[in-house]
């Protein structure tokens, strides 16, 4: 039988698979269907590229890339609306685990991201497509729910080198799923196999899609156990002399209302660090393409290569030294890795018509930076906030469920946490492409970079702590 934390890593590389293959698919399938929708005036996709229009004519003036431009803040935007609905939901579908179970809640979510699966393949219509999202925001919970799953089963002490599998599974697919993504688009289906029907040009992914998540359900259906409350068994005169890597000592000694005030402030931290974050990453290829020229080939080379350094590092460095340093160190060392990063982008600019090789190198410095940050911050911020909550579990002494505060269960808790990192995920992008095109990159990037700083120097007093 394989062990619980092999079930949700293989789990989630086939659910972060799937969720990765159309990301590269947006601004050609939004030209798709600009092509069939253009038209009509008062459609959809009509009345939304008019929007985008009038908002970038707020921004900057308009340039020979001005359409162009449109759609790729229209795929910003589609990223918006999922992480905005994922904000929305999430706190609900952890809160719905505590009560009916992991497993269940988890098997209810995948149903609706089958169903999103299903839309796409049939989504003719830039409407229909965005219901396939906005079905997909809504049902999305394979991540906190695999957070909470890892939290239930192993023990304070060895929590970030277990939720570093969830860090993993991301660097894997986001290395492989968007080249399999672009692969299969250009593979669409023989008309002799639709039977009449007529299907999403990007079928062929949308199938694949569906395949992996039937795949992930019928695997979680026979492999997953139940894992709320059975996972730690709990003697309370052992949980209160136990201090290894200072875990369970602070959880224990600190009071309800101080570790409230702890997940509030990680929660506050994941927002204002995902909004930076998320915005240099969604700006990085503007810059390539402005400076360089780069084609897709190219930046998706980019993208790749920062997806793979993360992933040596998390299943390296990131597992074997979180333990001895402690969560809140690690992630500040990553903040302090995504300010450097930021300096490198920021002065980039000044080399690009000049020294083409010093600009290349900054590019790649930066590179590397983001890529350990991308390994250190979220999941060390993730680890610190699941060691506020309780452990659950069955008293020894008693055999009864162990009493746990409502607010520190640890599906609810870390739904909030995960709804507030979505958050920055949904605004960040907007607001870095609104400065990019409005001061240029240098500026955007400078700024980043003191708000970084900024971040770092105020985590401080959680660093100092052994979470």
């Amino acid at each position: 039988m394989l062990k619980v934390e092999t079930v949700v890593f293989l789990s989630l590389v086939l659910d972060l698979f799937a969720f990765t293959i159309p990301l590269p698919l947006f601004p050609k399938l939004i030209q798709w269907y600009t092509n069939r929708e253009i038209s009509d005036p008062n459609g959809f996709l009509s009345q939304t590229l008019r929007f985008v229009s009038a908002i970038r004519g707020l921004l900057y003036k308009p340039s020979v890339h001005s359409q162009k431009w449109d759609v790729v803040l229209l795929g910003g935007l589609m990223g918006s609306v999922f992480s905005m609905l994922q904000f929305i939901v999430s706190p609900r579908i952890g809160s719905l685990s505590d009560k009916y179970g992991r497993k269940r809640v988890l098997l209810i979510t995948m149903i609706g991201n089958i169903l999103s699966a299903l839309v796409w393949i049939k989504s003719t219509t830039f409407a229909s497509y965005m219901l396939s999202r906005v079905i997909g925001g809504l049902s999305e919970g394979n991540v906190q729910l695999a957070i909470a799953i890892l939290s239930d089963v192993t023990s304070p002490e060895n929590r970030s080198k277990a939720l570093a599998h969830v860090g993993i599974a991301f660097a894997i697919c986001f290395c492989i799923g968007p080249p399999i993504g672009a692969y299969f688009a250009s593979k669409p289906l023989p008309a002799s196999t639709t039977f009449g029907l007529e299907l999403n040009v990007y079928a062929v992914p949308a199938i694949i899609t569906l395949i992996l998540l039937t795949v992930e359900t019928l695997f979680l259906v026979v492999a997953l156990p139940e894992t709320r409350g059975k996972g730690i068994k709990i003697n309370p005169q052992k949980s209160q002399d136990k201090s290894a890597g200072g875990a369970l000592k602070v959880s224990k000694t600190q009071s309800i209302e101080q570790r409230l005030q702890t997940l509030r402030s990680l929660r506050t931290l994941h927002l204002l660090f995902l909004g930076i974050f998320s915005g240099v990453e969604f700006t990085l290829t503007f810059l390539t393409f402005d400076l360089f020229d780069w084609n897709n080939k190219q930046n998706g080379m980019l993208i790749g290569s920062i997806g793979i350094i993360s992933a040596l590092l998390q299943g390296g460095y990131v597992r074997r030294a979180t333990s001895k340093i402690g969560e809140g160190l690690m992630a500040q060392r990553g903040v302090s890795s995504c300010f450097l990063a930021l300096v490198f982008l920021a002065i980039l600019p000044v080399y690009a018509n000049t020294n083409l090789s010093i600009a290349y190198r900054l590019l790649q410095l930066g590179a590397v930076c983001m890529a350990f940050t991308s390994a250190t911050v979220v999941n060390s911020l993730t680890a610190y906030a699941s060691l506020q909550c309780e452990e659950g579990g069955f008293d020894t002494t008693t055999g009864k469920p162990a009493k746990v505060h409502p607010q520190l269960a640890k599906g609810k808790a870390l739904g909030e946490f995960r709804s507030s990192g979505q958050l920055g995920r949904a605004v960040g992008p907007l607001i870095a492409c609104a400065s990019y095109w409005t001061v240029g990159p240098t500026y955007t990037y400078a700024t980043g970079a003191v708000a970084m700083l900024a971040l770092s120097i105020h985590m401080r007093k959680i660093a100092q702590k052994r979470a």
